[in-house]
C-alpha cells in the first residue's frame, strides 16, 4: 500500500542542502546504495558511524525533519519479482478533492506509489498512481478498478506503460562531496 504524496511547490525549485557535516555525508554514503539485507540493518548502520542504534534514527529523522532526506523505505525490483508490466495512470481530479481520492487510490494493495503534481499546458492530469501487474491485462484492470473509484469525480485518464527497464536509484553523492 501506498500513502498518496502531494510535495509542495518547493520540489520544482532547488532542493534542500544535505547537512555537510561528516557525519551526515558518511551516512548517506553507506546508504545511498540501499542497505544490506540483514535481520538489523540499523545496527549495522549504527556500527559503520560509530554511534548507537539510537543515535543513528535520530541523525536520521533530523536529515528527514530538514528535508536532506525526504523517506527512507524499501523499494522493491517489481520485476524479479514477476511484476513485469508497469504503469502510471493518470487522472484529471478537482484539485479540492485531491487529497481524498489520492488517499483512496494510494490504499489499493496494487498502487505502489500515488502523488500530486501540478497540471502543465497540454498536461491536464495533476492524480498519478502506479501500477504493477503480471501482463498487460492484470494492470488495464487495476486501472478500471481506480476509474471504478473515482467515479464522476475523474474527468479524464490516461494510463503510461513501462516500454523498458529504467536504472532506479536513491539519493547519490556528488564526487566532490563523498
Amino acid at each position: 500500500m501506498s500513502a498518496c504524496i502531494s510535495p509542495s511547490e518547493s520540489l520544482w525549485q532547488a532542493p534542500p542542502r544535505l547537512d555537510e557535516t561528516p557525519l551526515a555525508l558518511r551516512l548517506v554514503e553507506l546508504t545511498q546504495a540501499g542497505l544490506p539485507l540483514l535481520e538489523d540493518p540499523w545496527a549495522w548502520l549504527a556500527e559503520q558511524l560509530g554511534l548507537s542504534v539510537e543515535s543513528t534514527l535520530d541523525l536520521l529523522k533530523r536529515l528527514q525533519a530538514e528535508g536532506a532526506i525526504r523517506r527512507i523505505a524499501a523499494v522493491p525490483n517489481h520485476y524479479r519479482l514477476g511484476y513485469r508490466h508497469n504503469g502510471m495512470t493518470v487522472w484529471d481530479v478537482a484539485d479540492s478533492d485531491i487529497s481524498r481520492l489520492g488517499a483512496l487510490l494510494g490504499a489499493q494493495p496494487f498502487v505502489s506509489h500515488c502523488y500530486r503534481r501540478p497540471r502543465r499546458p497540454g498536461w491536464r492530469y495533476n492524480l498519478f498512481a502506479m501500477v504493477h501487474g503480471r501482463s498487460r491485462e492484470e494492470i488495464d484492470s487495476y486501472r478500471e478498478h481506480l476509474r471504478y473509484l473515482l467515479g464522476d469525480a475523474c474527468a479524464a485518464d490516461d494510463m503510461l506503460v513501462s516500454s523498458r527497464i529504467l536504472k532506479k536509484t536513491g539519493l547519490r553523492l556528488s564526487p566532490s562531496l563523498g
